[in-house]
């Protein structure tokens, strides 16, 4: 296992070091920058602003420098907001989007487990054909689309609950429920594709063939090896989610991470899209990480698998 985690630290510490480069040419080969649409600023005070940020500096300088920054846990001053820098942008907004996040994996992993594992266990039943039936629509209708009905329905409609701003906890139920529409039908499906291929093995038919309940096949036999494909999901689901929806966060007027990644790109503040961009990749491959330890804890014939290939 130790060899096994060690080499996948490293891989992890490649793919960092790929999307920091990648992102950091691809982002200087824009034309124009930072301070250009700023066209009332005289030539001198435009090269000032430049030298203070290092700007007219070489590319290269410029990369090794950042390397060096982001090593120490520096992610760089943003252009645009003035005396603030990339990780008070993160630290402040980024628990809004957690917490949203949070909420909209809970959801999904809650409704979409048990309608994948009650369609499976009802195949060409009316169980299974509503369950999929809701899950199409939860694939095929948009966040936004998701959202704007929800708005409509409790919180013009029937006024349950507020339509915006993020104030307190009822804020956060319909732009969760926004979040998690997409995942908990995809999540439904894949659980109900993996359920059905686990209840034809032959180690579920001795066990039906013992005289075990439905219940216990499904808890001790079935569950345990159906539910790693919604695990392999789960890396890359949360990552997105914690990060923010810059759509579903706009409509509900949530100060969250995704609205300042994407106003980011519109400003070309350089070291916010970086440092959210870092932010996220790491974040994504440290959730990938734990899938792939869970992975042994789930399936031991895999951690022992890669024990015979060390």
């Amino acid at each position: 296992m130790l060899p096994f985690i060690i080499r996948r630290i490293v891989s992890l510490c490649v793919v960092l070091f790929v999307i920091i480069t990648m992102t950091f040419w691809l982002m200087h080969t824009i034309p124009g920058g930072p301070f250009t649409t700023e066209k009332s600023l005289p030539d001198s005070v435009l090269k000032n602003i430049e030298e203070r940020y290092h700007l007219n500096d070489p590319l290269w300088k410029q990369y090794g420098d950042y390397l060096t920054n982001v090593l120490t846990g520096d992610l760089g001053p943003s252009f645009k907001y003035e005396a603030r820098s990339v990780n008070d942008i993160i630290a402040e907004s980024f628990p809004v989007s957690a917490e949203l996040g949070i909420a909209a994996v809970l959801i999904s992993l809650a409704v979409g487990i048990p309608a994948g594992i009650i369609s499976a266990l009802h195949r060409n039943r009316w169980p299974d054909y509503l369950a999929m039936f809701f899950s199409t629509i939860g694939i095929s209708v948009p966040s936004f689309i998701l959202a704007t009905v929800l708005i409509y329905l409790f919180a013009i409609k029937l006024d349950w609950l507020p339509a915006a701003l993020w104030e307190g906890p009822e804020y956060g139920i319909l732009p969760a429920l926004a979040l998690a529409g997409l995942p908990t039908a995809f999540i439904a499906r894949l659980m109900r594709s993996s359920m059905l291929d686990v209840m034809a093995q032959d180690y579920i038919r001795t066990a039906r063939a013992k005289g075990l309940s439905s219940f216990t096949i499904v808890y001790r036999h079935a569950l345990k090896n159906a539910v790693i494909p919604v695990v392999t999901y789960l890396g890359p689901l949360t990552a997105g989610i914690l990060t923010g929806s810059f759509v579903v966060e706009t409509i509900f007027s949530i100060p969250g991470l995704g609205r300042h990644f994407v106003t980011s790109i519109y400003n070309r503040d350089y070291t916010v899209i970086l440092g959210i961009t870092v932010f996220y990749s790491a974040l994504l491959v440290l959730l990938n990480f734990l899938v792939d330890i869970s992975y042994a804890f789930l399936d031991p014939r895999m951690s022992l698998n890669s024990s015979k290939e060390d």
